[in-house]
């Protein structure tokens, strides 16, 4: 901790700094101590800060965000019409899409067209791609109707549904260590020590269990589904997953499902890295709304 002196005017200000880190993510907190203070008051003021600090920061989140970071996110996702993107979804037409883009996001081979008679029983899976077609078409129209509460066993329901008959830890959290790698085979993200997966996602349904009221739809699927994706829970099929996800959290608030295109793979993943790196959520919710509007 330091204190930050601040010229405003003829006055000068004082601040108290700290900076912590939550996993990979630096997080800062200040605390307004006073104006034109003497070296004692400032010590006092400085010493009664820090145990408020100390307080506010001891059960902490990854995902926890100011009230003012809040309302400025606020912001963007009033740009959403809900009601007319409701209007326009095709449920039909969405999970063809939606099935397509996910595979292919992940290095499926099948195509849109393969996809869509896949997915209308026109042609029978003969590999694990396209069996894997099938299941994640399954897994939407689950996401779409189940009522159940976002838990551990939903998430790794969502697993089992995408990758039965095609891996053989189709619904288990993995008990092995993971990293995800570039093209050039440089890690550019490591998974949570498998040995921490399961509390963390406990962790996070608690978290979101405790925001669910105030935090705007968009930007509280899209905390959980980064947070996810950080954790990195399956051995394989976490991107999937977790979009799958992204949707089953909109759907349980009234929004309509997401499809995030593979055109755009690349700046998705920059939107995770960023999150990864910097907790900055702004840039995902961005993203996430441009995916919308196309």
């Amino acid at each position: 901790m330091f204190v930050e002196k601040r010229k405003q005017g003829k006055k000068e200000k004082y601040y108290l700094i700290h900076t912590y880190r939550i996993g990979e993510k630096v997080k800062r907190i200040s605390r307004y101590l006073g104006s034109d203070l003497t070296k004692r008051n400032l010590e006092t003021l400085k010493n009664r800060a820090e145990k408020l600090i100390f307080e506010h920061i001891k059960d902490k989140h990854p995902l926890d965000i100011s009230d003012y970071e809040l309302n400025e996110l606020k912001k963007y996702e009033k740009e959403i019409n809900i009601e007319h993107l409701h209007k326009k979804l095709d449920w039909i037409e969405f999970t063809k899409n939606f099935t397509y883009n996910t595979n292919a996001i992940e290095g499926s081979t099948v195509t849109f067209k393969e996809a869509g008679k896949i997915i209308d029983k026109k042609i029978e899976p003969e590999d694990d791609d396209e069996r894997e077609t099938l299941n994640v078409a399954e897994a939407v129209d689950f996401v779409k109707k189940t009522k159940l509460k976002l838990s551990l066993d939903i998430i790794k329901k969502i697993h089992q549904i995408c990758f039965k008959n095609t891996k053989h830890f189709a619904g288990e959290f993995r008990d092995v260590e993971v990293a995800v790698v570039d093209s050039y085979g440089k890690v550019i993200h490591k998974g949570a020590p498998s040995s921490d997966v399961e509390k963390l996602l406990k962790e996070l349904i608690i978290w979101y269990e405790k925001n669910l009221e105030k935090i705007p739809p968009l930007l509280l699927a899209a905390l959980v589904h980064n947070q996810f994706e950080t954790i990195h829970p399956f051995q394989d099929g976490n991107g999937r997953v977790g979009r799958l996800l992204l949707n089953y959290i909109l759907l349980q608030h009234d929004y309509p499902p997401l499809n995030i295109k593979l055109k755009d793979r690349k700046k998705y993943y920059r939107v995770l890295q960023d999150f990864q790196k910097t907790g900055n959520i702004k840039s995902t919710l961005k993203f996430l709304i441009s995916q919308y509007r196309i």
